[in-house]
C-alpha cells in the first residue's frame, strides 16, 4: 500500500507529473473529458481520466523539491503507473534561456542531495528515457529545444548558482535517478518561468504554455 498518496481512484499506466497541485487540476481539466479526483491526500492532488481520443491518463502533482517528487513516483508504481513525464517549471540560467521557453531535457546534473540516495551524487548526471524524450522532441519540433539543466535543493537564487547549463529546478534529476531504480520511463519538459535577473512569467501566460505542454505531454504518453 502506498505511503503518501490515498487512491480513491484507480490510476492509470501513463502519468503526467507535475510540481503544483493547481497546475494537476489545470492539466485535468484540459485534458481528460470527466477528470476524477484520484489522490488529495497530503495535499498531492491527483486526477484520472481518459483523453477525448480515449487514452487513459493520471496527472499527479508531486509536492516542491527532489524528495518529495521521488517519494510520490515509487508510490505511484505501486499502483501501477508505467511511464511518466515531468512538466515543470525552471530558472533559466544561461541569458538565452526565455520566460516561457519549453526545454526538453536531455540530461539532469545533481547539484544537490536529493538524488544521492538513488546512486547520483552531487556533480553527477542522469538521463532521462531516450525514446519519451526523443519522441518528446518530435511532438514539440522548434517550440521546444534539448538542453541540460541542474536539479538543486533550494531556489537557485539570483543570479542562480550552478554554472555550464541552460536552466536549474529542483526536481528533475532526483526523479530521474528514482524511476532508473525503479526502471520507470521518465522523461520531463520545463518551461521557463524566471530569468537569472529575477523577470517572472506572468500567471495568463504560464497557464497558457502549461496546457500547450501539457496536450504534447498526453499526446506523446497516447503512443
Amino acid at each position: 500500500m502506498p505511503t503518501r498518496l490515498r487512491p480513491t481512484a484507480s490510476y492509470a499506466a501513463d502519468a503526467i507529473l507535475v510540481g503544483d497541485p493547481g497546475r494537476a487540476l489545470l492539466l485535468a481539466q484540459e485534458l481528460l473529458t470527466e477528470p476524477k479526483m484520484s489522490n488529495h491526500a497530503r495535499g498531492l492532488w491527483g486526477y484520472g481520466g481518459q483523453t477525448p481520443a480515449g487514452d487513459t491518463l493520471t496527472i499527479q502533482s508531486t509536492g516542491i523539491g527532489g524528495p518529495s517528487a521521488a517519494l510520490v513516483l515509487g508510490d505511484l508504481a505501486e499502483l501501477g503507473v508505467r511511464r511518466a513525464l515531468r512538466l515543470g517549471t525552471c530558472v533559466g540560467v544561461e541569458e538565452s534561456a526565455e520566460l516561457g521557453e519549453l526545454l526538453v531535457v536531455g540530461t539532469a546534473i545533481a547539484g544537490g542531495g536529493s538524488a544521492a540516495a538513488y546512486g547520483v551524487e552531487v556533480g553527477g548526471t542522469v538521463k532521462p528515457d531516450g525514446d519519451l524524450t526523443a519522441r518528446l522532441g518530435a511532438q514539440l519540433g522548434e517550440t521546444a529545444r534539448g538542453v541540460t539543466i541542474a536539479s538543486v535543493d533550494a531556489h537557485p537564487g539570483h543570479p542562480p548558482g550552478p554554472t555550464g547549463v541552460t536552466a536549474a529546478d529542483m526536481q528533475t534529476a532526483p526523479l530521474l535517478a528514482r524511476a532508473q531504480k525503479l526502471q520507470i520511463p521518465v522523461a520531463a519538459l520545463l518551461i521557463v518561468t524566471e530569468t537569472a535577473a529575477g523577470e517572472l512569467l506572468d500567471k495568463e501566460q504560464l497557464e497558457k504554455i502549461e496546457k500547450a505542454a501539457g496536450r504534447a505531454a498526453a499526446a506523446v504518453l497516447s503512443t
